[in-house]
Order: C-alpha cells, then sequence, then structure tokens
C-alpha cells in the first residue's frame, strides 16, 4: 500500500447510514417499538429533576408533622420512585427487542455479504485477499451492533434529554433554557466536527492497515507448507511485521487523536458546568429561584452531565461503528463484474455441441484483444485435446465456455443457446470440471465427492467413487468415506485429491467435462490409475482436455494447436504429427526427447 495518507471519504456516513437504514425499514414494526420505548424511558428520567425539586421545597419549606409540606414531598417521592422504575422496566423491553432486532440485521447483513463475494468475477477473486475479505465482513457485521446500540439506546435518548431539558428550564426561566440549548449546540457541533474531520480520517486509515494485516496473515498461514519448504518462518515474521509495524503506527494515531479529542470534550464540559451553575447562582440570588429550583437544576445537570459526556462517547462509537463498516458496505456498492441477465433462463444442456461465432475477447489490462472474430465448433460427444504454449489461449477457451468472463463480441453457445442469456448457477452445474489442482473443502470426503450432487445417496458417492479408482483408498482410512480432508485437502496426496475430484466429476454427470490433465507430476501408478479413471470419465462426453503431458492425448479424436489466440494446427494426433515444421510436432518431439534423456540418466 502507498505511504500517501488515505483521505476520508466524505460520503463514508451517508452511505454507511443508508445501508443501515434500509435493514431497518425491513422490521419497521420493530424500530418504531424499539424508538418509542427509549423515548419513554428518557422522558421518565427527564422529569425526574422536577419532582426532586418540589421534595427539596417541601422538606425546606416546613415540618414533617405538618399534612401540607408532608404530603407534597410524600407525593414527590413516591413520583420519582415511579419515574425511576418505569423507566428501568422500559429499558428492559428496549434491549430485548433490540437483541432481536440487531441479530436479525446482521444475519442479513453476513448471508448478503457472502452471496455478493460468491458471485464476484474470478479477476475480484483473483487481486482479493481471501483473510482480508473475511476480515471485512466480520468486522463490519460486529460493527453493526455498535452502530444499532450507539444509534438506538445512546445518540436517540441524548438528544431527546438534551432537547427535553432545554425546553423543561427554558419554561422556568428563558436565560437558563438559553445557556442550556446554547451550550449543548455547540458541544455536540464541536464533538461531531472533531470525529468527522480530526479522528475519522486516520480511522479509515487505520482499518484499511487492519485489512492489509489480515491478508497478510492469512496469505502466510495459507502457504504454510511453501514456508516451511524454503525455511522461511523468520522471512514470513518479517515481511508480516512490517505490516504490523504500519497498522501500529496508524492506530496509535487513530486513538492519539481520540484521546484529545476527549480532552476537548471535558473542557467544554467544564465551561458549560460553569454557565449553568453560575446562572443558578444568579437567580437565586435575585429571588427568582427557590432551594427546591436549585435543587431541580443541580439534579438535572448531573442527568445532563451524563447525557452530554455519554454523547462525546457515542459520536466517536459512530464515527468508529462507521468506519469499520465502510469496506462491508462497499461491498454492496462493487459490480459483480459478470452478472446474469435480468429474466436469464436455466440453460438445457442435451446434446453438448459447442460453438464459438465470432468471437472477440480480451483481458481487461491488456492492450489488444487475445481472441479476434475466433470461430470454433466442437460436436456433440467430441473428445477435443486443447495444445499450445502457456499463454496462447487454452485456458482461457475453457473459462468463456464457463462464462468466467464475459466476451467483448460475438457468441458462444453450447446446444444453440446462448450462454450469456443464461443463469450462470445453471450453466456451471451442468459442466463437469476436474482441475489441474483440485481444491477441496476441509470437510468429508463423502461430502466433496457429493458436492456435484449434495442429494446423492451413500451408494451413488461409493459407486462414482470406485468409477475414479478412489474407493479403495478411501475405505483403507480409519473414517473411511467420513474422513476429513482438510483445508484445502491438504491430508491427502495429489493423487488422491485427483481422484476425489474426478469422482465428484462423474457424480455430476454433466454431458460437457473440462479436464484440466495432471498427470505430469504424479507418481506412474497413480497416473495410470488417474488415465483410466479419465478415460472412463469421457466416454459419451463432450470433452475439452487441457494438454500439458501431449502423450495423453493421442487418442483424442481432434486436437487444436493455439498460438497468440488462434487456431493454428487442427487435426487428430497422426495429421498433425506428420505436419513439417508444425508446432504440435515440435511440441511433441521435444516432450519425447526430454522422456529419453531421463529415461537415459
Amino acid at each position: 500500500m502507498s505511504r500517501k495518507k488515505l483521505p476520508f471519504r466524505a460520503d463514508a456516513f451517508r452511505n454507511v447510514l443508508g445501508f443501515t437504514f434500509r435493514h431497518w425499514a425491513r422490521q419497521p414494526l420493530r424500530a418504531s417499538l424499539i424508538a418509542l420505548l427509549v423515548l419513554a424511558a428518557t422522558l421518565a428520567e427527564a422529569l425526574s429533576p422536577i419532582f426532586a425539586g418540589r421534595l427539596v421545597d417541601a422538606v425546606a419549606s416546613g415540618s414533617g408533622h405538618d399534612d401540607a409540606f408532608w404530603i407534597p414531598a410524600v407525593t414527590a417521592f413516591w413520583t420519582m420512585a415511579a419515574l425511576y422504575l418505569g423507566a428501568v422496566v422500559l429499558r428492559q423491553f428496549v434491549f430485548f427487542n433490540l437483541i432481536t432486532f440487531t441479530l436479525k440485521i446482521m444475519n442479513d447483513v453476513i448471508a448478503s455479504a457472502f452471496e455478493r463475494v460468491q458471485r464476484f468475477s474470478t479477476d475480484w477473486h483473483a487481486n482479493s485477499f481471501a483473510g482480508s475479505t473475511v476480515r471485512k465482513i466480520t468486522r463490519g457485521s460486529s460493527a453493526l451492533d455498535l452502530l444499532n446500540d450507539t444509534l438506538l439506546i445512546a445518540l436517540w435518548p441524548s438528544i431527546v434529554m438534551l432537547l427535553g431539558a432545554t425546553v423543561i428550564l427554558g419554561l422556568a426561566w428563558p436565560v437558563m433554557g438559553l445557556v442550556v440549548g446554547l451550550g449543548s449546540l455547540i458541544y455536540v457541533g464541536v464533538t461531531v466536527w472533531l470525529s468527522v474531520a480530526f479522528v475519522a480520517p486516520a480511522g479509515a486509515l487505520a482499518n484499511a492497515w487492519d485489512t492489509k494485516m489480515g491478508g497478510a496473515l492469512a496469505d502466510a498461514v495459507s502457504c504454510n507448507s511453501v514456508v516451511k519448504a524454503f525455511g522461511a518462518e523468520t522471512r514470513e515474521e518479517s515481511i508480516l511485521q512490517r505490516v504490523v509495524s504500519k497498522w501500529r503506527k496508524r492506530t496509535a494515531r487513530v486513538w492519539t487523536r481520540g484521546t484529545l479529542n476527549g480532552g476537548a470534550q471535558g473542557l467544554m464540559m467544564a465551561l458549560m458546568q460553569a454557565a449553568i451553575l453560575g446562572t443558578a447562582l444568579l437567580l437565586w440570588q435575585r429571588g427568582a429561584a427557590t432551594p427546591g429550583d436549585i435543587t431541580f437544576v443541580l439534579t438535572m445537570f448531573f442527568v445532563l452531565q451524563g447525557h452530554l459526556r455519554d454523547v462525546g462517547q457515542h459520536i466517536r462509537n459512530l464515527q468508529r461503528s462507521v468506519n469499520d463498516m465502510e469496506e462491508l458496505v462497499d461491498l454492496e456498492h462493487q459490480a459483480y463484474g459478470i452478472a446474469d441477465k435480468p429474466g436469464a433462463k436455466r440453460i438445457e444442456i442435451g446434446a453438448g455441441a459447442i460453438a464459438f461465432n465470432d468471437v472477440t475477447f480480451q483481458y481487461g489490462s491488456h492492450a489488444e484483444p487475445l481472441y479476434r472474430d475466433f470461430s470454433v465448433r466442437i460436436a456433440p460427444g467430441e473428445r477435443v485435446g486443447l495444445v499450445g504454449h502457456s499463454g496462447s489461449g487454452k485456458t482461457t477457451f475453457v473459462k468463456l465456455i464457463q462464462r468466467l468472463y464475459d466476451i467483448n463480441a460475438g457468441e458462444i453457445t453450447i446446444d444453440g443457446q446462448n450462454i450469456a442469456d443464461v443463469q450462470q448457477s445453471s450453466l456451471r452445474a451442468q459442466i463437469a470440471i476436474v482441475q489441474q489442482e483440485p481444491i477441496l473443502f476441509h470437510r468429508t470426503l463423502a461430502e466433496n465427492i457429493a458436492y456435484a450432487r449434495p442429494g446423492a445417496s451413500r451408494a451413488e458417492i461409493e459407486e462414482a467413487a470406485r468409477q475414479a479408482n478412489a474407493h479403495d483408498f478411501i475405505v483403507g482410512l480409519p473414517k473411511g468415506y467420513e474422513t476429513m480432508v482438510g483445508e484445502r485437502g491438504v491430508k491427502l496426496s495429489g493423487g488422491e485429491r485427483q481422484r476425489v475430484a474426478i469422482a465428484r466429476a462423474f457424480l455430476a454427470d454433466a454431458r460437457v467435462l473440462i479436464l484440466d490433465e495432471a498427470t505430469s507430476s504424479l507418481d506412474s501408478e497413480s497416473e495410470m490409475q488417474i488415465q483410466q479413471a479419465m478415460e472412463r470419465l469421457m466416454i459419451g462426453r463432450t470433452t475439452l482436455v487441457i494438454a500439458h503431458r501431449l502423450s495423453t492425448v493421442v487418442a483424442l479424436d481432434r486436437l487444436l494447436v493455439f498460438d497468440k489466440g488462434r487456431i493454428v494446427e487442427e487435426g487428430d494426433h497422426s495429421a498433425l504429427i506428420r505436419l513439417p515444421n508444425g508446432i504440435y510436432r515440435r511440441l511433441f518431439e521435444r516432450q519425447a526427447l526430454e522422456l529419453t534423456k531421463g529415461m537415459v540418466a
């Protein structure tokens, strides 16, 4: 990240509060009930000082044996007790309703954020740290809890109390109402300005580095096997320490500014206290206030002081909540990248015929298109190998079929259906893929195989594993199909992961199959088992094989040789091997020579 200071977004409060209020609007009755209960509890608290003053006046004016003074004193006492008890009971109802209200919103926010992240484009995920994304969601959802508390049971009652105190004191003594009202306005205004303009920019920068720290941690932990392989623990600790050091400096700045903000609020509080008490003394000197009135003012001030002091804390909490939620809310404003058209329908793949018709495709950051007016047709059930140098366009070809990217011009069809017009989920659900490096969930082997068809029975799962030559090694494990495979399948060998992925493809039973052939790094026995499984898997399916080892594609129906986004050679192995100076022939002979040298060595 650049050393340049991250600017505070002026619209951050509007975006975050708008996001929050939209979720409130989904529970209008409960939100209104909470607001009304808080209002009633706060008004009860605001009225208590009036009866405290009446109690003092009654006590100071005469004897407790005189009913003329005893009855008003007792009445004031019981009224105060009822107001205090009522406020406590009302607040309990507030808290009970707030629990349900906030948890429902947090549930919706987490679900919505996860839904969006799942649907963001391949490019978005390639450029985002998984750890940083998780940190944005968890930090933002936790901040929502604080934001709801701040708005509903902190700021709202404080504002009601400030307005109520100003009105009540102003009705008794206009000058006192002016002092309280003007003092409160200045205090709140300066507090808001300090939080938004002074503390919040530093908070936004600190959160950016907090996100970066989460990403760095996740990156190092998820790649721990590589770290160990190179004995690079100390090096990774140094890299992380640089990130943590910058996070610490940015966070220290936030905390320092927050402390200065609190000091400024304390100074304003002291000045306001002097102004209110000074005005009360002047009123008493002029005979405009009784001892009970002074008690009323003092009690009201102490109540008001607590709310004013809390307003500063509430504003700081509001600012911190907005900072913490800002990146989560940003997820809501980011485009999916690849989006379904309105009203998109499910695709129904039957025969599995694939066609590229005058396709032009350009990666966003590249100056020239990879494909320009590119056309090719693959017949139903045809087994096609994709051959070429790295970067020639083989992998892009299969990614476009899955619509992981949108093309710039032309169309791609499967069984005559334009894939740009159908639901992405239905398209990908009907294409089975075995990746070069299969990724498994940290779940059981049965769950990983059944991921292609969650409703599959145990018998169907086991049959798919047998077809993939995976059943024997699975039943040999202590927990068999209930064995947890570890994060990304790290507890299995490469060949075992590959066979689980093939079993998953068998269970999917899709008409279109994509194989990112990955036997080159395996031992000969695993390679043989996987090759046999893949040959069984290809039967009756339109199959695309990204070829890394050309010896594995010699029996395919057709080979497409790519070079810089064009198909420069096409045919089966026997036809292409006879082409003088052909790319396929050169690649095949080079691999054969390397294999011969390896055997001699």
